[in-house]
């Protein structure tokens, strides 16, 4: 083949195992056979709308066979999939498609309300309906029309398969550059810490325009030939069933994921017998959940990673989580991690440093940004994560505190000063410091601290309701407080850590 890259999965899968079930979606199972022949065929019908080599196709759906066969598909053409973050706002989802500049733009019902915004409608792009709305191109009819010949155009690990978006700490969302050799790479990480099977049955509940359940959890099944359960969405009593009846045998989540699995009343009554493989990421888990997975006689396996390697960089393994707990574990086989001094050099065993992370699986950079590629990733390939870890002399990573401000609620990050951006659009705002405070559910959420301009006036109601479709609702602070004046230094800058100390707790 002259295909080297992702777009030439599906063929290869094929031609070992056609009439395996690749998926299963909505009860409808698609073999590998069929995903090949779909992916061609979508490729074709792109081509046929103008998609040509490095054009990007945009996607807007929640987890769908169709939306892996765009990915696939885009692949093909050496063209480049832009996965867009359901939960955003439409003017949040404006500018990523602006920035990305994408030939098409597929989406799946649900969606009516972005497509139909002034934000969005007036960027005019070419578009293609799965549901097959009035108005847009249906998706059926590409692949009715699509030829079935097979492609296999010139494709490299080095060029680019897809650009994923995440905040910005500046406010302004960067699209994270991944070649082909990335995601790769990265399952191959996958295969040698998890020793898959071609029995796999994952079940795909976290979203795929996530780094982690995409690559982490469904190209690693597909490759090896398993089966992946695609659900819409998170329910913890339909995971449990599916579990019980499907045989599910590997499971992937984020804290409050798992956490409302323990919580569900049937988590002591299901059959979990089949699952080989809970794995986790986003941020470390609390050791109560730990212990009551481990009742249960399942070993969650943590991980460590970023959206800009791919994301895997580290793995806390199945025989060592118990006795290592709170870790992040040791370098995935073909990454390389270090705790550095500000600096740049090796920090001393158990000191914090910055952590960086190095192999085939980082990014080359951010879309169009060479000002943030420039200050992230450094010579030899070391990505500079923000994060402050150590290291102990086995090796083994913990996650300490982060550099950024960054806030990790239930799996998504939160970035304050896009937050803040948005807060300080409303006319009564003089000054806010947007800080993570500890909750019991989603692990950590926002709150605003806040202070008026001199006899202007405003709720904690009214100020979280001026956020509503400004922001995706994940980053609304779940609270609001309302002071006289925020603390600065003697230069006059505003002094978070003191923010912090004094508002940053639990209530």
């Amino acid at each position: 083949m002259r295909d080297a890259g992702m777009g030439s999965w599906p063929r290869r899968r094929a031609r070992m195992t056609p009439d395996h079930v690749a998926f299963v979606h909505r009860g409808v199972s698609t073999t590998y056979g069929q995903v090949q022949e779909r992916a061609d065929r979508l490729a074709h019908g792109l081509r046929a709308l103008g998609v040509e080599r490095g054009d990007r196709v945009a996607y807007l759906g929640l987890n769908s066979v169709e939306l892996v066969l765009t990915m696939f598909a885009t692949a093909k053409l050496g063209a480049v999939t832009v996965p867009l973050n359901t939960r955003l706002a439409p003017p949040e989802t404006a500018f990523v498609l602006q920035d990305s500049a994408p030939r098409v733009l597929v989406w799946d019902e649900g969606f009516e309300h972005v497509l139909g915004s002034d934000d969005v409608a007036g960027l005019g792009l070419q578009t293609v309906s799965v549901a097959g709305a009035d108005g847009h191109r249906p998706f059926a009819e590409l692949l009715a029309d699509g030829s079935a010949e097979v492609l296999d155009e010139p494709v490299s690990l080095d060029d680019l398969f897809m650009i994923q978006y995440t905040s910005g700490t500046s406010g302004r969302p960067k699209g994270v550059m991944m070649t082909h050799a990335n995601i790769s790479w990265n399952v191959y990480n996958v295969l040698v810490d998890l020793d898959l099977t071609s029995t796999e049955r994952s079940l795909v509940s976290a979203p795929l325009f996530h780094t982690a359940a995409l690559n982490q959890l469904m190209f690693p099944t597909f490759l090896k030939g398993g089966t992946s359960y695609l659900e819409s969405s998170w329910d913890a009593g339909r995971a449990l069933e599916l579990i019980e009846t499907q045989g599910i045998t590997w499971l992937f989540g984020v804290t409050t994921m798992l956490l409302s699995l323990l919580r569900h009343p049937q988590w002591a009554t299901r059959d979990l017998s089949s699952l080989r493989i809970v794995q986790s990421g986003g941020a470390p888990l609390p050791e109560p959940l730990l212990r009551a997975y481990l009742d249960r006689g399942l070993m969650i396996i943590q991980g460590y990673g970023l959206t800009e390697s791919s994301p895997g960089a580290t793995m806390l393994r199945a025989h060592e989580g118990a006795t290592r707990i709170g870790s992040a574990g040791t370098p995935c086989f073909f990454s390389d991690v270090r705790a550095v001094t500000p600096e740049l050099q090796d920090a001393a065993t158990g000191t914090p440093g910055e952590v960086l992370v190095q192999g085939p699986n980082v990014s080359p950079g951010y879309w169009h940004r060479e000002d943030a590629t420039a200050e992230a990733f450094l010579d030899e390939g070391w990505l500079r994560t923000g994060d402050l870890g150590t290291r102990d002399e086995d090796g083994y990573l913990r996650i300490v505190d982060r550099l950024k401000d960054m806030i990790i609620s239930g799996g998504e990050n939160i970035y304050p000063a896009e937050v803040e951006q948005a807060i300080y659009t409303h006319p009564a705002v003089a000054e806010v410091a947007v800080i993570g405070v500890p909750d019991p559910h989603w692990g950590e959420v926002g709150r605003a601290v806040v202070s008026l301009r001199p006899g202007e006036t405003a709720s904690e109601a009214e100020l979280l309701a001026h956020l509503d479709g400004r922001l995706a609702r994940y980053k609304i602070p779940k609270s609001v407080v309302i002071i006289d004046e925020l603390p600065h230094n003697a230069s006059g800058k505003l002094v978070k850590n003191r923010v912090k100390e004094q508002w940053g707790h639990h209530d």
